[in-house]
């Protein structure tokens, strides 16, 4: 994959908690910047594949980011029940690949898995690392469900997510959400304000 001039690259993950904070300011700046400037996503990938359980140390660290995120970013909104009703994993990966799996059914997917997934995580207390609730969103939304499963468990979506993470490490990128903006070979990185769409599209269109 390689960068394309006068494009801003969105680099995220669908499990961030700072991007789903960030998804209201988000919505108003691409509004804004419609037809002026290319959008292209670009999963980071927060925590590679595993089975195992999220260690007690690290989910008090998860829940204690929400806490602290509700904090700075009023409005933003958290379901706890997800700490007590699911067997949360460090693992975001199949997340990210479900993304890459929507948005290969058909482009206007990519956004809604990734809100699909965000709504499923953060406010229905669902996990997100686990592909039956992936499969489940994918059929809420409509995606071509099979296709869907094969895809997930493919070889060829998971080098697509490689090469993703891949790029983003290579424009040493290693924050999510993070806004860069590509043009005339240079990569500027854009200061975002989680309350302040404006200050980010003044960066962007000065």
């Amino acid at each position: 994959m390689n960068l394309v001039n006068n494009t801003l690259y969105y680099v995220h993950d669908p499990m961030c908690s700072w991007c789903w904070a960030f998804k209201p300011t988000w919505d108003k700046v691409k509004k804004a910047l419609l037809d002026q400037v290319e959008v292209i996503y670009l999963l980071g990938g927060l925590a590679s594949d595993s089975n195992e359980p999220m260690p007690i140390e690290t989910r008090e660290y998860v829940k204690g980011n929400w806490k602290r995120i509700q904090e700075m970013i009023p409005g933003t909104r958290f379901n706890y029940d997800f700490w007590t009703s699911c067997e949360p994993k460090r693992s975001t990966y199949p997340a990210c690949r479900a993304v890459i799996c929507a948005k290969q059914q058909h482009p206007d997917f990519e956004n809604l898995m990734i809100y699909g997934i965000q709504k499923s995580y953060y406010l229905e207390a669902q996990n997100p690392s686990n592909e039956d609730v992936l499969i489940k969103i994918a059929e809420n939304l409509g995606l071509e469900t099979e296709k869907f499963k094969i895809d997930l468990q493919s070889s060829q979506i998971n080098e697509i997510l490689l090469d993703e993470i891949k790029l983003v490490r290579s424009m040493e990128i290693n924050s999510m959400p993070t806004l860069a903006l590509q043009n005339n070979g240079t990569i500027k990185i854009i200061d975002i304000d989680y309350l302040d769409a404006n200050y980010i599209i003044k960066q962007i269109i000065a």
